[in-house]
């Protein structure tokens, strides 16, 4: 029987990649284990040049960057098995581990879903892909769509809802859950709140999130992000002439939430602010929970209200006070488990790890002309 040191040293290496809007993080891992880990900040200086210019321009930089991080690491002699990056605004995909190919980059480059610094995740794990001779993968984009017709439709036609979330994290903590709990994934009802810069809540049943939030339009507020609002004020602030297409979505998506009540995006300098008696400080807290509460409960109703367990996850899920004020609200519909931090880079490995030892199918990406039909089908 093998050792556990001998199974580790037989398993997969894998270079994950994650692209941020100032930062770039690097994994180097033996299956689903950290070998090393890096994060290279980008600072304003340096992404000075490319302000008003498509993401990928940045690419050339990134990828210099992402070698220098790797150097430190020390890359075994026996090479990487894949290299896996996050998924950028692709169109909606079923859930699972994409081969980059020509049709994922050509579609990246149009931006047709918009700018966003994961559109470079696919090009960065090409490109150390062909230096490694390995294939390259990007796991759980964003865009995972595995939603039923009925959750769709807004209320306006014309005007349907657009499935955009936190799907690496979401997924791989759910699994990891269910790899805890010794159930299969897909026997599990569960409702997962991903608690970071954007919440994402969701609902899973059968193996497949069938319902959640998109951080971009509806849902709670949170440290810089509107969520829901009002839809006749909303529209009235549109057209009142005082405000500009650009400068009301930065107010929504950039400068709303927490943000725009307290002017901080630091919840743990507003978590002091409470404890030193700040009252708005504690009314914004405590609405931003409530709204998680709310929609943590409607997506119960989505599973009919049967959830095996509620998990926490995302940067807010550090803090005891946000997680243990979140149980007490909704700890009635299910037990909760918290799962802190964006753990990306390991799921981006554990992904590529599963195709890689043959656990499951990599899925060929294949382009669309209808953004509400996810495609992607097991090559």
């Amino acid at each position: 029987m093998q050792s556990d040191n001998e199974l580790t040293e037989s398993a997969p290496l894998i270079i994950a990649v994650n692209p941020g809007s100032t930062s770039t993080k690097i994994g180097l891992f033996r299956g689903d284990e950290a070998v090393g880990e890096e994060t290279v900040r980008h600072s304003d200086e340096a992404l000075r040049p490319f302000a008003e210019r498509p993401v990928l321009d940045q690419l050339d930089m990134r990828l210099a960057a992402v070698r220098d991080a790797l150097a430190p690491l020390g890359v075994p002699p026996d090479r990487p098995a894949a290299v896996a990056g996050r998924g950028g605004l692709l169109h909606p995909l079923a859930s699972g581990t994409y081969v980059v190919n020509d049709a994922m980059l050509d579609d990246l480059r149009r931006a047709s879903r918009g700018e966003h610094a994961s559109n470079l995740g696919a090009f960065l794990a090409r490109g150390l892909a062909e230096e490694c001779g390995c294939p390259a993968f990007v796991v759980d984009p964003v865009s995972v769509d595995e939603w039923e017709p009925v959750a769709r439709l807004s209320g306006l036609a014309g005007l349907d809802r657009e499935c955009l979330s936190h799907a690496l994290n979401t997924k791989a903590v759910a699994k990891r859950f269910a790899r805890q709990t010794r159930r299969p994934y897909d026997s599990l009802r569960l409702v997962v709140a991903h608690l970071g810069s954007g919440i994402s809540i969701s609902a899973h049943r059968d193996g497949r999130m069938v319902d959640v939030c998109n951080p971009r339009e509806e849902g709670p507020f949170s440290a810089d992000r509107a969520g829901g609002l009002p839809a006749i004020k909303l529209l009235d602030l549109a057209f009142s002439g005082e405000t500009s297409h650009d400068e009301l979505e930065r107010r929504i998506f950039r400068e709303g939430g927490v943000y725009s009540y307290l002017g901080t995006r630091d919840l743990a300098d507003v978590e002091r602010r409470v404890d030193n008696g700040d009252a708005d400080a504690t009314l914004v807290v405590d609405a931003m929970l409530y709204q998680i509460a709310r929609e943590i409960g409607a997506m119960a109703t989505v599973l009919g209200g049967r959830v095996d367990a509620i998990l926490f996850t995302g940067g807010m899920a550090h803090s005891g006070r946000y997680t243990e004020d979140l149980a007490r609200r909704v700890d009635w519909i299910a037990p909760v488990h918290v799962f802190p931090g964006e753990d990306e880079l390991r799921a981006l490995a554990e992904g590529a790890a599963r195709v890689v030892r043959g656990e499951e199918g990599a899925r060929e990406y294949r382009p669309t002309t209808d953004d509400r039909r996810p495609t992607g089908g097991s090559s």
